[in-house]
Formats: structure tokens, C-alpha cells, sequence
């Protein structure tokens, strides 16, 4: 039976006619549902109910259903509902797989000596997630102040190098206004460059790796080499510490500095300025929705990276790794950003900021992050 009267706790109608006509509303378990039709195009549909909603501690979409137009308000959830277990069995299971890619950078055998590997790649596995996890809960942190659903982090276990591929968060809510969307978008960056500067000048401290000349010489032997950015090469210099050891071949830094190299290359990565990587967030928020003017040439700069590393540099590894990322960045161009509901103009001091993360993400990139030398 249709009812045009409100919904226990929604918003009084009167105050939806000038955007959206009602002529039905019904309950749909914790979903107040409102079937009527749009006045207005959406944006400005959402803009004019969202606050209305929001004050009722609701957060609302316009959807549709058997072919009508409903607004599907729903309660605002901060924060998880119950033990959040996906997210404790990946987290779990990232920590066994950077310790198990931290026990070979301590040259140290997990199958053969499980204990060992343990007691001595744990401070690799701690740096590693160190800075990953304080990227993310740096997006979480402020997510909850502007008030916007989102998802503890979700850590992702991967057989490689180190362990990880990363580590993510999932927006739920909508983007209140271009405030919001910059500092939860920069506050993840800004959060891991601080963990990532504390782990580097840790781990130079601690005493290099030494390997075995048997093991050195021996033909099953990979080469990895790292290519330091001119942020970790600067955070060296200024503490006297080295970052190679020419004269000793046996001898390279401690695993817990290729944490700081993980902070950092995951800093740059996040900061290319493309759809929902947190660069593309920044500059959405910048300067509206010319964002997608820039996120339209990123491809190119990056498939342009790679040719310069193969046919310039002549190294394989990288040029496959910017390939990757160029396909990658085509398909967040075509996602594109979050939209904030308000969408006025950001104030300088954020457009300052902003500037401001991008040179720090310049000084963490370096074109041949990783080489592979068998």
C-alpha cells in the first residue's frame, strides 16, 4: 500500500519536493525507501538530499527499481561491524609471507630452519608493514573525521620479493565535498612518508647483511638490485651511512632499508595523478573536474617511461613494470575519482599541501625501481 508519509527518523517531505516528487515511501528492513521522480539532474538532486539525510545519520543514493526512481537512504556505519575477520586473515597472512621473503633476504632457509627464519626476518616484516599500514590507517583516520564509510585496511599477501603487494582501504560512503576528498586523499601519502622516513633511518643503522662467498659464487644465485630514490639516497648522506658496500661484495644493507624503499615506491605509485589512486583524489580536489584532462595523459607518460628505460637505460625489469602501470592508469582514467557532492573550490592552503606531496613523491621515484640480474 503506498504511504507519502515519512519514514520514522527521515527527513520531512516537504523538504525533498523542490528536488524529487514523492508519491510513495516504504521500509526495507534498516532502508527507508522513497519511490518518486526526479525534479532536477542528479548532482544537484544529491546535493540538495544528502545533507538532509546525513542530519537524520542516513546516507542516501538515487537508484532505480522495476523501472522506478527510488532514493535508498541507508544508516551511516562508521566504523567496522564485528570482528572484521577477511581482514585479520589477510593481515595474518601478509605477515607469513614477508617473513617468509624477509627470511631470504637474511639469507636464511624457512623450510629447513622455520625457527630461525622467524626470530630473524621479523624486523623486516615489521618495517614493511609498518609503512603500509600507516598509509592506509592515515586514509582510515581521516575518513572517520570527515565522517565517510570506509573499510579497515585489507592487507594482500603475494609470493614476491617482499612478501605483499600492498595494502588497501574501501571507500563506502559518499565524498561530502572537495575538503574531504583531498584530505583523505593526501593524508594516506603524507602518513607513510613519515613512517617511511623513520623505518629508512632505522635501518641504516642496523648492521649490514653479510653472505657467504660460496653462496655469492654459486650459479643459482639472483642478483636483486635496487634503484634508491634521491629521498632515501638523501636520508643516507645526511647520516653518513651507506646504501652499497663497493669493496665488499658480501656486505648489503640491512632488510629493514628495502622497507623504507617499499614506503617510498608505494608512495610514488599512489601519487600518479589517476582516478581513485590517491594522486588522482588530490587532484580532483584541486582543480575539479579538469582532473580528467590530466588523468588522460598519464598513459602515455608512463608508457613513454618505459620506452626510455628499455631503449635508454636498457633495462628489461623496469620497462615491464611501467607497461604495467600504463595499462593500469588507462583503466583508472576510466573510473575515474571519487565526486564530491559539494563541489566548490578547495581552499590555498590545501591546494599548497597538495603541491607539496607531489614533490615529495617526485623525490621517492626513480626510473629503474628494481632490477632482476640472474
Amino acid at each position: 500500500m503506498a504511504s507519502t508519509e515519512p519514514p520514522e527518523n527521515g527527513p520531512p517531505l516537504d523538504r525533498l519536493h523542490s528536488v524529487f516528487r514523492v508519491y510513495d515511501v516504504r521500509r526495507d528492513g534498516d532502508q527507508l525507501v522513497y519511490y518518486g521522480e526526479p525534479l532536477v539532474p542528479q548532482n544537484r538532486l544529491i546535493k540538495t538530499v544528502w545533507p538532509l539525510f546525513r542530519e537524520q545519520g542516513y546516507e542516501v543514493m538515487l537508484s532505480t527499481r522495476m523501472g522506478e526512481y527510488v532514493l535508498v537512504a541507508e544508516p551511516v556505519e562508521l566504523g567496522p561491524n564485528g570482528v572484521p575477520w577477511k581482514n585479520v586473515f589477510l593481515f595474518v597472512a601478509t605477515v607469513l609471507s614477508t617473513l617468509w621473503a624477509g627470511a631470504s633476504w637474511y639469507h636464511v632457509n624457512p623450510v629447513s630452519n622455520p625457527i630461525e627464519a622467524l626470530l630473524t626476518a621479523w624486523p623486516f616484516t615489521l618495517a614493511v608493514l609498518g609503512v603500509l599500514g600507516t598509509h592506509e590507517l592515515g586514509h582510515y583516520v581521516m575518513s572517520r573525521y570527515h565522517g565517510v564509510d570506509a573499510t579497515l585496511p585489507y592487507f594482500i599477501p603475494m609470493p614476491t620479493l617482499i612478501g605483499t603487494m600492498g595494502a588497501v582501504i574501501r571507500m563506502k560512503g559518499q565524498m561530502p565535498d572537495r575538503k574531504a576528498l583531498f584530505d583523505i586523499g593526501v593524508s594516506g601519502p603524507l602518513a607513510g612518508l613519515v613512517a617511511t622516513v623513520i623505518v629508512t633511518a632505522v635501518g641504516l643503522t642496523m648492521e649490514p647483511v653479510t653472505v657467504s662467498q660460496e653462496m655469492l659464487n654459486s650459479a643459482s644465485t639472483i642478483e636483486v638490485k635496487f634503484g634508491y630514490p634521491p629521498l632515501l639516497q638523501g636520508i643516507a648522506a645526511i647520516m653518513g651511512e651507506p646504501l652499497a658496500y663497493d669493496n665488499d661484495p658480501t656486505k648489503s644493507v640491512n632488510p629493514v632499508v628495502i622497507g623504507g624503499w617499499v614506503g617510498m615506491f608505494v608512495t610514488f605509485l599512489n601519487l600518479i595523478p589517476v582516478g581513485q589512486l590517491d594522486g588522482g583524489h588530490i587532484v580532483r580536489a584541486i582543480i575539479g573536474e579538469r582532473q580528467e584532462s590530466i588523468a588522460a595523459l598519464v598513459p602515455a607518460v608512463l608508457f613513454g617511461l618505459a620506452a626510455y628505460v628499455f631503449y635508454v637505460l636498457d633495462v628489461s625489469n623496469a620497462t615491464v613494470l611501467w607497461v604495467i602501470w600504463g595499462f593500469l592508469s588507462m583503466f583508472f582514467a576510466y573510473v575515474g575519482p571519487a565526486t564530491p557532492i559539494d563541489d566548490g573550490e578547495l581552499d590555498s592552503r590545501r591546494k599548497l599541501i597538495g603541491i607539496l606531496t607531489f614533490v615529495l613523491g617526485l623525490l621517492c621515484f626513480t626510473p629503474t625501481p628494481i632490477q632482476i640480474i640472474s
